[in-house]
């Protein structure tokens, strides 16, 4: 009884030992999953931002790109970072158990040695008759026998748990080695994305050093395209707004703030809201250079850049796609800009800016993933950009809570 309490003991002990050893694979997991996403991030910014050798940028521009792939890279050493912390978690929790295991494993050693011992001495048949003969009643040699049985169970069922004990003891050997190994690799390897960096980060400040002395003429061509952004934002707000006085017109109500909808475009933006995180990109491939919201300028830091939605990099003759089905609301050609298309999903707008070719028209119904037209690729710098965003009414969204794992 004694035994089986211990046993008891043992297991509610290995309890929660057991729950964060699963804890810690599954954080292990995610973070390989969020690694590797980086990595292919990483090698869709070189592909898109710095292989376009023939151009010749300008440093602005260069120092821009840097500033993307250093943000990336930056986000791969805090994952290596973090997988390496979680296995030296998991290399000491192994190594207390192991130290735990060879202490029962010793103790159930002793106690095996000691009951062989006692065995020995009683192992003749007679002992045993004698034992057996020597009881006072039939009732007194029932029980004898059971006792006997039941000994003979727990000397073999000893010897199994030594057995499964020195078993254990090996495995947790085993994956020890094999976590040591895991680290040692990732060690290594996050080092050389350190230096990696490091050496980006250099070559930003050189850049930035050489820019030094046309701070006030960047910081001026910085407002005045910040300024070019903005009028295009006025220009879809009034475009916006200007629909939402027309529904409301159409149904005879006087809110001017939010869309009236029909029982069709009810359900067209609940769907749509039913999709928000899963929402496809608006383009098949393409790496996020600008977030959304006010941010400093990466390379005049006093300088502030507003953005209602994402710039995307992708590939030249890369063609823009809707994310959703809806209707084409508009086609903007604003002056010294490329065309923007906006597509209503009942009371939601998404923005497609920075277009070269447009294949749609103003009442056009599109499905979700239908091309919109070709994306403008800069003759200059050789990049092919969209900006993209997302409204709810006339309010600007957040297109990373929209679409999949931006």
């Amino acid at each position: 009884m004694h035994r089986i309490r211990q046993c008891c003991v043992i297991f509610l002990l290995m309890l929660p030992i057991l729950g964060v050893a699963q804890s810690n694979a599954a954080r292990q997991k995610s973070l390989e999953s969020q690694k590797i996403r980086l990595q292919a991030e990483i090698k869709q910014i070189n592909n898109l931002l710095f292989n376009t050798t023939k151009k010749q940028k300008s440093v602005l521009s260069q120092v821009e790109d840097l500033n993307v792939k250093i943000s990336v890279r930056s986000d791969l050493v805090k994952i290596n970072d973090q997988q390496a912390n979680l296995l030296t978690r998991q290399i000491n929790v192994n190594q207390r158990n192991i130290t735990n295991l060879r202490k029962e494993l010793e103790t159930l050693k002793k106690d095996y040695a000691e009951m062989i011992q006692k065995s020995y001495k009683s192992k003749s048949s007679q002992n045993r008759l004698m034992f057996l003969f020597s009881s006072e009643d039939f009732l007194q040699a029932y029980k004898r026998i059971q006792y006997m049985k039941q000994y003979a169970d727990f000397r073999k069922s000893q010897g199994e748990k030594i057995a499964e004990k020195t078993k254990t003891l090996q495995s947790l050997n085993q994956d020890l080695l094999e976590q040591k190994a895991q680290k040692e690799v990732l060690v290594a390897e996050n080092r050389k994305v350190q230096e990696q960096l490091q050496q980006e980060r250099k070559s930003q400040q050189r850049l930035i050093q050489s820019l030094k002395s046309k701070s006030r003429s960047l910081a001026v061509e910085i407002r005045q395209k910040q300024q070019r952004a903005e009028a295009i934002d006025r220009e879809i707000d009034r475009l916006i707004r200007e629909a939402i006085a027309a529904s409301n017109k159409a149904a005879g109500k006087s809110s001017e703030n939010a869309f009236a909808l029909t029982p069709e475009a009810k359900l067209l933006a609940a769907n749509f809201m039913a999709n928000k995180g899963k929402l496809p990109w608006p383009v098949e491939k393409g790496i996020v250079i600008q977030r959304f919201g006010t941010q400093p300028h990466p390379v005049v830091k006093t300088t502030m850049i507003k953005s209602n939605g994402v710039t995307i990099a992708t590939a030249p003759k890369t063609e823009a796609r809707a994310v959703f089905e809806g209707e084409v609301m508009s086609i903007l050609s604003f002056k010294g800009s490329n065309p923007t298309v906006l597509i209503k999903h009942g009371n939601f707008i998404t923005t497609y800016k920075n277009l070269g070719k447009v294949y749609v028209k103003k009442g056009d119904k599109v499905k979700a993933k239908q091309t919109l037209g070709e994306i403008y690729t800069h003759p200059q710098t050789g990049k092919t950009t969209i900006q993209f965003s997302v409204f709810s009414n006339s309010t600007p969204q957040n297109p990373k809570g929209w679409i999949y794992r931006m």
